[in-house]
């Protein structure tokens, strides 16, 4: 475990341009993140977190404009990107071309991050993929949640036996998850509640959404 500044973003770009995982900050939680092309670090990840093979990673978007150069957005998704990107909301949303980011999947759970993460999409080459730095496990009330600590990084690190870049973020504050909102189709739902209200996603909409 290679631990870097929260600002050494040139450093972060770099390892997972080399292949190499690295973990980000949040104002929510650690994310482990990797190359969104590279599925070796997929692999590492997937075996890491004891994840299912058919659960793929989240994709970090730099900017908005590059987002709907890869995925179609419904009016419905425009108008939640438009109200609430760069944020804690992530949406569901269909490929133009689904050929080369098979370690995201069809439809891709899609984000546009703020912070540090948001800084690290901006800085790779690529596409960024991540998901939460923790074992998968069903959420009952002994499973803590994703890391919130450095320490809490380490352990899982050690455990997972994984090698990482870790950029030292202290505490995140929210241990709370992106709100999910399945804009795959015209039938948009909230598929998971999180940090950006129920409440804030019916007055960007003019209307509350079914729940999946």
């Amino acid at each position: 475990m290679q631990v870097i500044p929260l600002t050494d973003t040139d450093t972060a770009a770099a390892a997972i341009e080399a292949g190499r995982l690295v973990v980000v900050p949040t104002a929510r939680w650690y994310m482990i993140c990797a190359d969104a092309a590279n599925p070796d670090a997929y692999k590492a990840i997937l075996e890491g977190k004891q994840r299912p093979k058919n659960k793929p990673l989240a994709l970090v978007v730099p900017d908005q404009d590059r987002a709907r150069d890869l995925l179609h957005f419904t009016p419905d998704a425009e108008n939640l990107a438009h109200a609430f990107w760069p944020g804690d909301l992530a949406l569901f949303l269909s490929w133009r071309d689904t050929a080369r980011y098979t370690v995201v999947g069809s439809p891709a759970l899609t984000t546009h991050a703020p912070g540090p993460l948001g800084a690290l999409a901006r800085a790779v080459p690529g596409l960024l993929a991540a998901t939460t730095v923790n074992v998968s496990g069903d959420a009952g009330p002994d499973d803590r949640g994703p890391a919130i600590t450095l320490a809490e990084v380490e352990e899982f690190l050690t455990g997972a036996d994984l090698d990482a870049v870790v950029m030292d973020g202290g505490v995140c504050p929210a241990a709370n998850h992106l709100t999910i909102v399945d804009c795959a189709d015209d039938q948009t739902h909230l598929d998971r509640a999180g940090l950006v209200h129920q409440r804030a996603v019916a007055s960007a909409l003019g209307r509350a959404l079914p729940t999946s």
